[in-house]
């Protein structure tokens, strides 16, 4: 059984520590002064995954207006995720969660059903971060293909 928490608007962004591309630790504080977009996605190279990265991609700039760097978040390897940005031609920063640290204090592992089995995997989920590392918006359950426009329509309300 997976014991979850949910965050909310107004609790502090729980602190991580994750390797980036060049396997150096990136923390919350890191971003300190800057709102940061934090999402959380279950796989590299899938279909719903990569159609979410390129929403990203391509309205980076848009975050970016807006005051908002973009990281996604997921359990594969620093190997793995240089691939899928290179393949994919990704314009931010991916942080591998192997040991799933990030993720347990965000509180988007949950039990899930594939193929007719109960596994365990990452909620689609994106976090809005202030510049003061507090959250302003959690958002669980996000649809790929209709997330990034979603949560740019949130930012310019």
């Amino acid at each position: 059984m997976i014991v979850r928490i949910q965050l909310a608007a107004g609790q502090s962004a729980p602190a991580f520590s994750l390797p980036g591309y060049d396997d150096k630790p990136v923390t919350l504080d890191d971003f300190k002064g800057r709102g940061l977009i934090l999402y959380f996605y279950p796989k590299d190279n899938t279909a719903g995954c990569t159609t979410e990265a390129l929403g990203f991609r391509d309205h980076l700039a848009d975050f970016e207006a807006l005051g908002y760097q973009v990281v996604g978040v997921s359990r594969d390897s620093v190997k793995s995720h240089c691939g899928f940005r290179d393949r994919q031609g990704l314009n931010f920063l991916l942080l591998a969660d192997k040991e799933e640290l990030a993720c347990n204090a965000y509180g988007v592992m949950k039990e899930k059903m594939m193929y007719g089995k109960k596994c365990r995997g990452i909620e689609r989920s994106t976090f809005v971060i202030d510049e003061n590392g507090m959250i302003k918006a959690g958002l669980y359950g996000v649809k790929a293909k209709t997330h990034v426009e979603e949560l740019l329509a949130f930012l310019k309300a």
